[in-house]
C-alpha cells in the first residue's frame, strides 16, 4: 500500500499471530497492495509460533515492525505490546486471517470525517469459504440476551428485535450504522480515545471478550463506534483459536462470566448469579462436547 505523501494520516495496523504463517503472508501482501489516503506503521507480534510465522516475516517483509516473543502472549497482552511501539494517531485492529479489499481502509476513514464523536470503525467482513456477509456484531451480552439465546428463542425467532436482538437478526449489515460490539477482526481505533477510555485491553481478558470490554468502555465513556459496509475484508475465522477448541471454549465462558462480573453491576444479584450459573453449565456442556468430538477424529 502506497502513501500520497507525509502528510497523509499514520494509521498503525496491529497484527498478533500464532502459528498462521501462511494466512499471514496473504495479510500482509493485502495491506501492501492497494493505494490508500494514510501512511501504514504494520506491527507484528508472533506469539512464539511453530510454524516458522516469524521467520516468514522478517524474510518477506522486511519493513514490518515485528516482535517476536518466546512465550505465547494471548491476543491482548500481544496488542497491547504493539500498541506500546505504535506512532499512529489511528490504531487498525487486524486479524491475520484476514485480506484486505480495494478501498477498506479509506472507507474506514471516512467514516470518522463525518462523526467526531466516532471513536471505532469496523469493516464488514466477507467469509472467505462462500463469499456470504458474516454476522460480525452484536449487542452487549446481558442476562437478557444470554437467557434469551440459551432458551432457543433467538434461534426460533431470528430476525425479530425482541428475540433476535443479540445477534441482531434483524439486519441485513448493508446499511453503515452504530453498533455496540463488532468484532474486532478489523477494527480502526482513534489513539486518543484509547488513551480516554483506559487502555487497548483489559489482560484479564487474554482471548476472548476483550473486544467487547473494550467497545463498552468506549461507548460508557460517550463515545460511538459504527459498522461501514463499504470497507470489505475478507475473514477466514478462527485460524488461531480452532487449533485447542475445547480450551478456547473453557477460556471463553470463563471471560464471559469475567465480563458479566464486571459491567453487569446494574443486574440484580439473583438475575446476575442464575445468568453466572447458566455460563458455566453451558461452558463444561460445549467443552465436553468438543473434548469428544477431537477424541473421535483421532481414533
Amino acid at each position: 500500500m502506497l502513501a500520497p505523501d507525509a502528510s497523509a494520516p499514520l494509521v498503525s495496523v496491529l497484527i498478533v499471530s500464532w502459528n498462521t504463517r501462511e494466512l499471514l503472508r496473504e495479510c500482509l501482501a493485502s495491506l501492501l497492495q492497494h493505494e490508500a489516503q494514510a501512511r501504514l506503521e504494520i506491527i507484528v507480534v508472533d506469539n512464539a509460533s511453530g510454524d516458522g510465522s516469524a521467520a516468514m516475516v522478517a524474510r518477506e517483509f522486511p519493513d514490518v515492525k515485528l516482535i517476536a516473543s518466546q512465550r505465547n502472549l494471548g491476543f491482548a497482552v500481544g496488542n497491547n505490546r504493539a500498541l506500546e511501539v505504535a506512532s499512529g494517531e489511528y490504531i487498525w485492529l487486524l486479524n491475520p486471517d484476514t485480506q484486505v479489499l480495494e478501498g477498506a481502509l479509506d472507507a474506514l476513514l471516512h467514516r470518522f470525517e463525518l462523526d467526531e464523536k466516532c471513536a471505532a470503525v469496523a469493516s464488514a467482513l466477507i467469509d472467505a469459504r462462500d463469499g456470504s456477509l458474516q454476522g460480525s456484531c452484536r449487542t452487549f451480552p446481558t442476562p437478557r440476551a444470554l437467557w434469551v439465546e440459551a432458551l432457543s428463542l433467538a434461534r426460533a425467532f431470528p430476525r425479530s428485535k425482541r428475540f433476535g436482538f443479540y445477534r441482531m437478526g434483524w439486519w441485513n449489515r448493508r446499511e453503515a450504522r452504530p453498533v455496540e460490539q463488532p468484532m474486532a477482526s478489523s477494527l480502526l481505533l482513534r489513539r486518543r480515545v484509547i488513551q480516554k477510555c483506559g487502555g487497548l485491553f483489559n489482560p484479564e481478558f487474554p482471548i476472548f471478550f476483550n473486544d467487547v470490554d473494550l467497545c463498552r468502555r468506549i461507548i460508557d465513556g460517550g463515545w460511538s463506534i459504527w459498522f461501514e459496509p463499504a470497507s470489505r475484508v475478507r475473514h477466514w475465522g478462527g485460524a488461531s483459536t480452532k487449533q485447542a477448541r475445547a480450551a478456547m471454549i473453557r477460556e471463553s465462558h470463563a471471560s464471559l462470566e469475567k465480563y458479566l462480573r464486571l459491567h453487569q453491576t446494574g443486574s440484580s444479584r439473583l438475575a446476575l448469579g442464575l445468568t453466572v450459573a447458566l455460563v458455566r453449565v453451558s461452558g463444561r456442556a460445549r467443552e465436553a462436547a468438543a473434548y469428544w468430538t477431537q477424541r473421535k477424529r483421532k481414533s
